[in-house]
């Protein structure tokens, strides 16, 4: 929501002793009082003199967003991205691993991040000068309320909802009831392996196609609470039909190093996703990031696939 406060300068000195040029520019801006304020989805109220218009965003789906809108972003994410306006930007790393001094080169107005990984850098990059917004996308709503947020932030309230409304109705279309297909969604790197869990995106994505998440009620990971262990036994007991991984990237890797441990354990091979032949890397910019408003492409996609069952 955006809350309008009326802009006016305090009649207070500043101490700028020892501030280089992006540090004096935050602390004059610091000294008028913002015309209207954001809830980030941290809690934290940020204020805005005026509509932001050098935007740096450290995941794909934000940059997804924030051209759905109307707008376009100075910095992007190294990730290889499908917004072909954006291709150009300047890569600043990732909510993994921010590059500070890409971003300083670049001195954006607003830094959008992610609130599980990067709330711990928000000192650091609000030293660059810019606001940092906070957000994460654990389901399809996350992904409207970012989508209404980054409204508000740009003044675009009308744009988001019809946003918005688009996808709603898309996500009818594609969306099915119970198939009755049970699933194992695994998050992958090389040498990791975890359940994701009915609150991750994946999972809810899932639900919305249909499937059954065979995990559904597996014991949360406390550093990561929309994922779980893989249980072998559990699984096995649970017979899925499709095991499908998701991973940021070298996904022959991560798919062939997954069997390599199922072949540790024979009785793999009496699950049906085994006997059929029904283990596969699911698309990463569907499924490996939040794919902002493709999240309609990825429930469609993940439908047509339990479909075949």
């Amino acid at each position: 929501m955006r809350k309008w406060l009326g802009a006016f300068l305090l009649g207070t000195s500043i101490s700028l002793v020892g501030c280089g040029v992006q540090d004096t520019e935050h602390a004059v801006s610091s000294s008028v009082e913002s015309l209207y304020t954001i809830e980030d989805f941290a809690g934290r109220e940020i204020g805005f003199v005026e509509e932001p218009t050098k935007i740096a965003a450290l995941s794909n789906g934000d940059v997804d967003i924030i051209y759905s809108l109307g707008e376009k972003v100075v910095g992007r994410p190294n990730a290889d991205t499908w917004i072909k306006e954006a291709e150009e930007e300047q890569q600043i790393g990732s909510t993994h691993e921010v590059n500070l001094e890409r971003i300083a080169l670049l001195k954006p107005d607003v830094i959008l991040a992610n609130r599980t990984l990067n709330e711990k850098d928000v000192p650091s990059l609000e030293s660059l000068g810019a606001e940092v917004i906070l957000t994460e996308a654990n389901s399809i709503e996350d992904i409207m309320n970012q989508i209404s947020l980054y409204g508000s932030m740009l003044n675009k309230e009308e744009e988001a909802k019809s946003v918005k409304s688009d996808l709603e109705t898309r996500l009818k279309e594609v969306e099915q009831p119970s198939t009755a297909a049970r699933v194992l969604l695994v998050y992958g790197a090389p040498g990791t392996y975890m359940a994701a869990l009915p609150n991750s995106l994946s999972g809810d994505i899932l639900t919305h196609a249909g499937g059954e998440n065979i995990a559904a009620d597996y014991q949360a990971l406390e550093s990561f609470p929309q994922y779980a262990q893989i249980n072998t036994e559990r699984i096995i007991e649970a017979n899925p039909d499709f095991v499908m991984l998701m991973t940021h990237g070298n996904p022959e890797e991560v798919r062939d190093g997954f069997i390599k441990e199922m072949q540790q354990n024979a009785a793999w091979n009496s699950i049906e996703a085994v006997k059929n032949g029904r283990i596969e890397v699911l698309p990463a910019d569907l499924f490996g990031t939040n794919p902002g408003t493709r999240v309609v492409e990825a429930v469609s996609f993940l439908s047509e696939k339990l479909k075949v069952k």
